[in-house]
């Protein structure tokens, strides 16, 4: 029952993401650049999040463990950041495809410090190409080959540190989840303010209608998704809280059809059901190792439990 309680809550946490795409093509309509809109996301969701929590616990955080909760909301916004630039230059729809590219990055990254996870780079084959063919269906009709190289770099940017992400969430400290919310809020808030002119930023939430994207993406895109999906993936496992993210390729593209009008194919409906049968193939077994790690590791230190992690 509990399971099924933290599969619920991480569904919800990947389907909030899945609306940020179209809600930032929104902001763009209006004039607003990637940095101002991804800035007034962690502005907005850092004091919504201060506000609700920051009297709210009595926080009994060790430095170590507070600076690898500053790293981790450090990384959600780089990840906020590309995927924002990304959105900008291509369809919604597409955009997310090339984001999920993180599953198989993360497995080859897992591979490297978990011997286990050898078993998973089966799957890697399989989730890659069904994505190629998800590409094939609109790539060309988009028109977004021109500037190419400008635009693989930046995704290619936004795929690693979304893999990165999604590891430092898998293998944060237990016993660490609602009261460390300012902490990951704050590394998240800093890294968006000071990449964007801070004045600048606040002038336009003051005088534009930027607060009005602000307080949506600081809502569906900090608050929503961290307390459903970040605090709640360690619960889940691994595998499973994969699987459940893969909610995200989906309701990315309904949202993006219902609001944008874009238009997507029986072939890409199809490439899309195969990126998620792809992610879920590791699935049960990743979950299984996840579980026997997390119990051993349950009353020990972060550096322990890493160093359990690398070494076995």
């Amino acid at each position: 029952m509990q399971l099924l309680k933290y599969s619920i809550m991480v569904l919800i946490g990947s389907i909030s993401y899945g609306t940020l795409s179209t809600m930032m093509k929104f902001g763009f309509m209006d004039g607003h650049s990637s940095g101002e809109l991804v800035g007034s996301q962690y502005l907005v969701g850092w004091l919504i999040v201060s506000v609700i929590f920051l009297f709210s616990f009595k926080y009994k955080v060790s430095w170590k463990s507070a600076g690898l909760l500053l790293i981790t909301g450090m990384m959600s916004t780089f990840v906020g950041k590309a995927y924002a630039v990304s959105v900008s230059e291509l369809p919604a729809s597409i955009a997310v495809v090339f984001l999920f590219q993180f599953t198989w990055i993360g497995v080859l990254i897992e591979s490297f410090l978990n011997k286990d996870a050898r078993i998973k780079i089966n799957s890697l084959p399989f989730s890659f190409f069904s994505s190629v063919h998800y590409w094939q269906g609109n790539l060309r009709s988009a028109s977004i080959w021109p500037k190419p190289k400008r635009r693989i770099v930046r995704t290619i940017v936004c795929i690693a540190f979304c893999a990165v992400y999604v590891l430092q969430l898998s293998i944060r400290c237990w016993g660490i989840f609602h009261e460390t919310a300012v902490f990951h809020c704050n590394g998240g808030m800093l890294t968006a303010v000071f990449t964007t002119n801070p004045v600048t930023l606040v002038t336009n939430l003051v005088q534009t209608n930027l607060w009005y994207y602000g307080l949506l993406l600081g809502t569906l895109g900090v608050l929503v998704p961290f307390f459903f999906l970040c605090c709640q993936f360690t619960e889940s496992g691994v595998g499973l809280g994969t699987i459940l993210c893969a909610a995200e390729l989906p309701s990315a593209m309904v949202v993006s059809v219902i609001f944008l009008n874009e238009q997507v194919t029986s072939l890409q409906w199809f490439g899309m059901c195969l990126i998620i049968v792809g992610i879920a193939l590791p699935g049960d077994k990743a979950s299984a190792a996840f579980s026997s790690w997390k119990k051993r590791c349950m009353k020990k230190d972060f550096i322990t439990c890493m160093h359990k992690f690398v070494s076995e």
